[in-house]
């Protein structure tokens, strides 16, 4: 690993980007902006509303106050209504923002607590919205302010001009507040939703860090390294069990490479140094014809022997790359099983051997009829290799808790439960001697064609002897 590498690897995962690369970052950014962006939606609402109820209640009330005096004029006239007008002037509370103006028809300055017509233009239903800069009579004192005002202009006899409104200063005081309280509220928010991003982005940190971690060792060759999970049943527990189940086939494989390349060495090594001694001895037989055809006969099976190992090996490689589901048809496992009873029966006579069947029930799967067969023709030739004359294997079919098992059980010497898992492996073999004839590949190929159909393979007790369950 060169300098660069070396740095880089020593790196925190927040130090080898950018912050603005960073997801992380990016991810608490837009955290920020959502939280934000609803709190300010939520108080805008607030506010258009509270205007909105605020300046309507406004409008209702200088209406109100229109209609007592169009009815007043109504009865009393003109006369009446400047009487009303002077009547409500002189009652007005410090205080009260009601507002009156009555002008001729040149807007001059007839009765009212307004100085003068406003600068301002009306729509069409009259309304007009004014600033207040004059004093304003009724008050507890005389003084000259600014603030908005609201009032309603209708025309009286064709001649005179009347305005009712109301000041819009405690309104304006409103929306002040409001203003300010989304400002400070929209601040605080952001504030918050940066510090809640910041410990955010520290936990999320946290947890890649860990499994960035665990990646580097990988990568530097320590496949026995785990990504720490906190039992929290999160997004990323789940990640990290799926990458942990990941590394530990990725570690199976390369042990079973190994495995399986020390196991060739050892085991195809004796048969080639046997191969080659028969071709020495073959180059030195002399004219007898017999003996140098035995000679080459021995050379052929040992060189048969070889073909067979290596195309066991490649038919286990083929399966288990499952590339034959495609050829998958309707099978019969009732009918299989009938087939190998058959086929196997009659050499357990010959070991004076009692053969236990059951064909059971018709069970039909999708799946390689002679793939199927071959798997479990391995596991019957086993047991029957391996079980004394005068003892029992056994071949059935069975339902049990929902499950549909084929057992295939002898009552030979069996194999050590801590073995189990050792025994589908290829060219494991108990016999570490080696003296017993085989190579060590025929359960490993039978697991991999049941685990091509889905299919598990276990190993039980038989007191005595051993039970192979397939189950389907």
């Amino acid at each position: 690993m060169n300098t660069e590498n070396l740095t880089a690897s020593k790196q925190k995962p927040w130090q080898s980007t950018k912050l603005y690369n960073s997801s992380v970052f990016r991810l608490t950014l837009l955290y920020v902006l959502l939280f934000a962006g609803s709190v300010l939606a939520i108080l805008s609402f607030f506010y258009w509303t509270s205007v909105g109820y605020l300046t309507t209640q406004t409008d209702e009330t200088i209406n109100a106050e229109i209609q007592g005096l169009a009815e007043r004029y109504r009865t009393d006239g003109f006369t009446g209504l400047r009487v009303q007008i002077a009547e409500r002037l002189s009652r007005q509370q410090p205080g009260e923002s009601t507002l009156y103006l009555l002008t001729d028809e040149r807007y001059r300055l007839m009765l009212g607590n307004i100085n003068q017509w406003p600068d301002a233009q009306a729509d069409p239903e009259g309304w007009l919205d004014f600033e207040l800069n004059t004093p304003v009579r009724g008050a507890s004192a005389n003084r000259v302010g600014t603030h908005m005002a609201r009032g309603r202009n209708f025309l009286i006899g064709n001649r005179y001009h009347l305005l009712v409104g109301r000041g819009m200063s405690e309104l304006q005081e409103v929306r002040q507040q409001i203003v300010r309280a989304m400002i400070f509220g929209v601040i605080a928010t952001v504030v918050l939703a940066l510090a809640g991003g910041g410990v955010l982005r520290r936990s999320l940190t946290r947890r890649l860090e860990a499994i960035i971690r665990t990646s580097r060792q990988v990568i530097r060759g320590d496949l026995s390294e785990r990504v720490p999970t906190r039992h929290s049943g999160d997004e990323f527990d789940e990640l990290s069990d799926n990458l942990n189940q990941m590394l530990s086939q990725i570690q199976q494989g390369m042990d079973g490479v190994r495995r399986v390349s020390d196991n060739i060495a050892h085991d195809l090594k004796t048969p080639l140094a046997r191969l080659r001694n028969r071709l020495e001895e073959l180059r030195m037989v002399g004219s007898d014809t017999e003996l140098r055809e035995q000679m080459i006969d021995q050379v052929v099976a040992e060189a048969d022997g070889l073909l067979a190992t290596f195309n066991a090996l490649l038919r286990i490689a083929r399966i288990e790359s499952r590339g034959k589901r495609e050829a998958f048809t309707e099978v019969d496992l009732s009918s299989i099983l009938r087939d190998l009873q058959e086929l196997y029966e009659a050499l357990a006579e010959e070991k004076q051997q009692a053969f236990d069947f059951d064909a059971g029930q018709k069970i039909v799967i999708e799946g390689d009829r002679d793939m199927l067969f071959q798997a479990l023709a391995n596991l019957l030739d086993n047991a029957i290799k391996y079980t004394p004359r005068g003892g029992v294997v056994g071949l059935r079919m069975l339902e049990s808790d929902g499950e549909t098992l084929i057992q295939v059980c002898d009552s030979g010497p069996g194999i050590p439960e801590s073995e189990h898992d050792n025994v589908i492996q290829r060219f494991y073999r108990m016999d570490e001697s080696r003296t017993t004839p085989g190579s060590g590949l025929g359960l490993a190929l039978a697991d991999a064609v049941f685990r091509l159909h889905d299919m598990e393979l276990r190993f039980s007790n038989n007191h005595p002897g051993l039970c192979v369950t397939v189950v389907v």
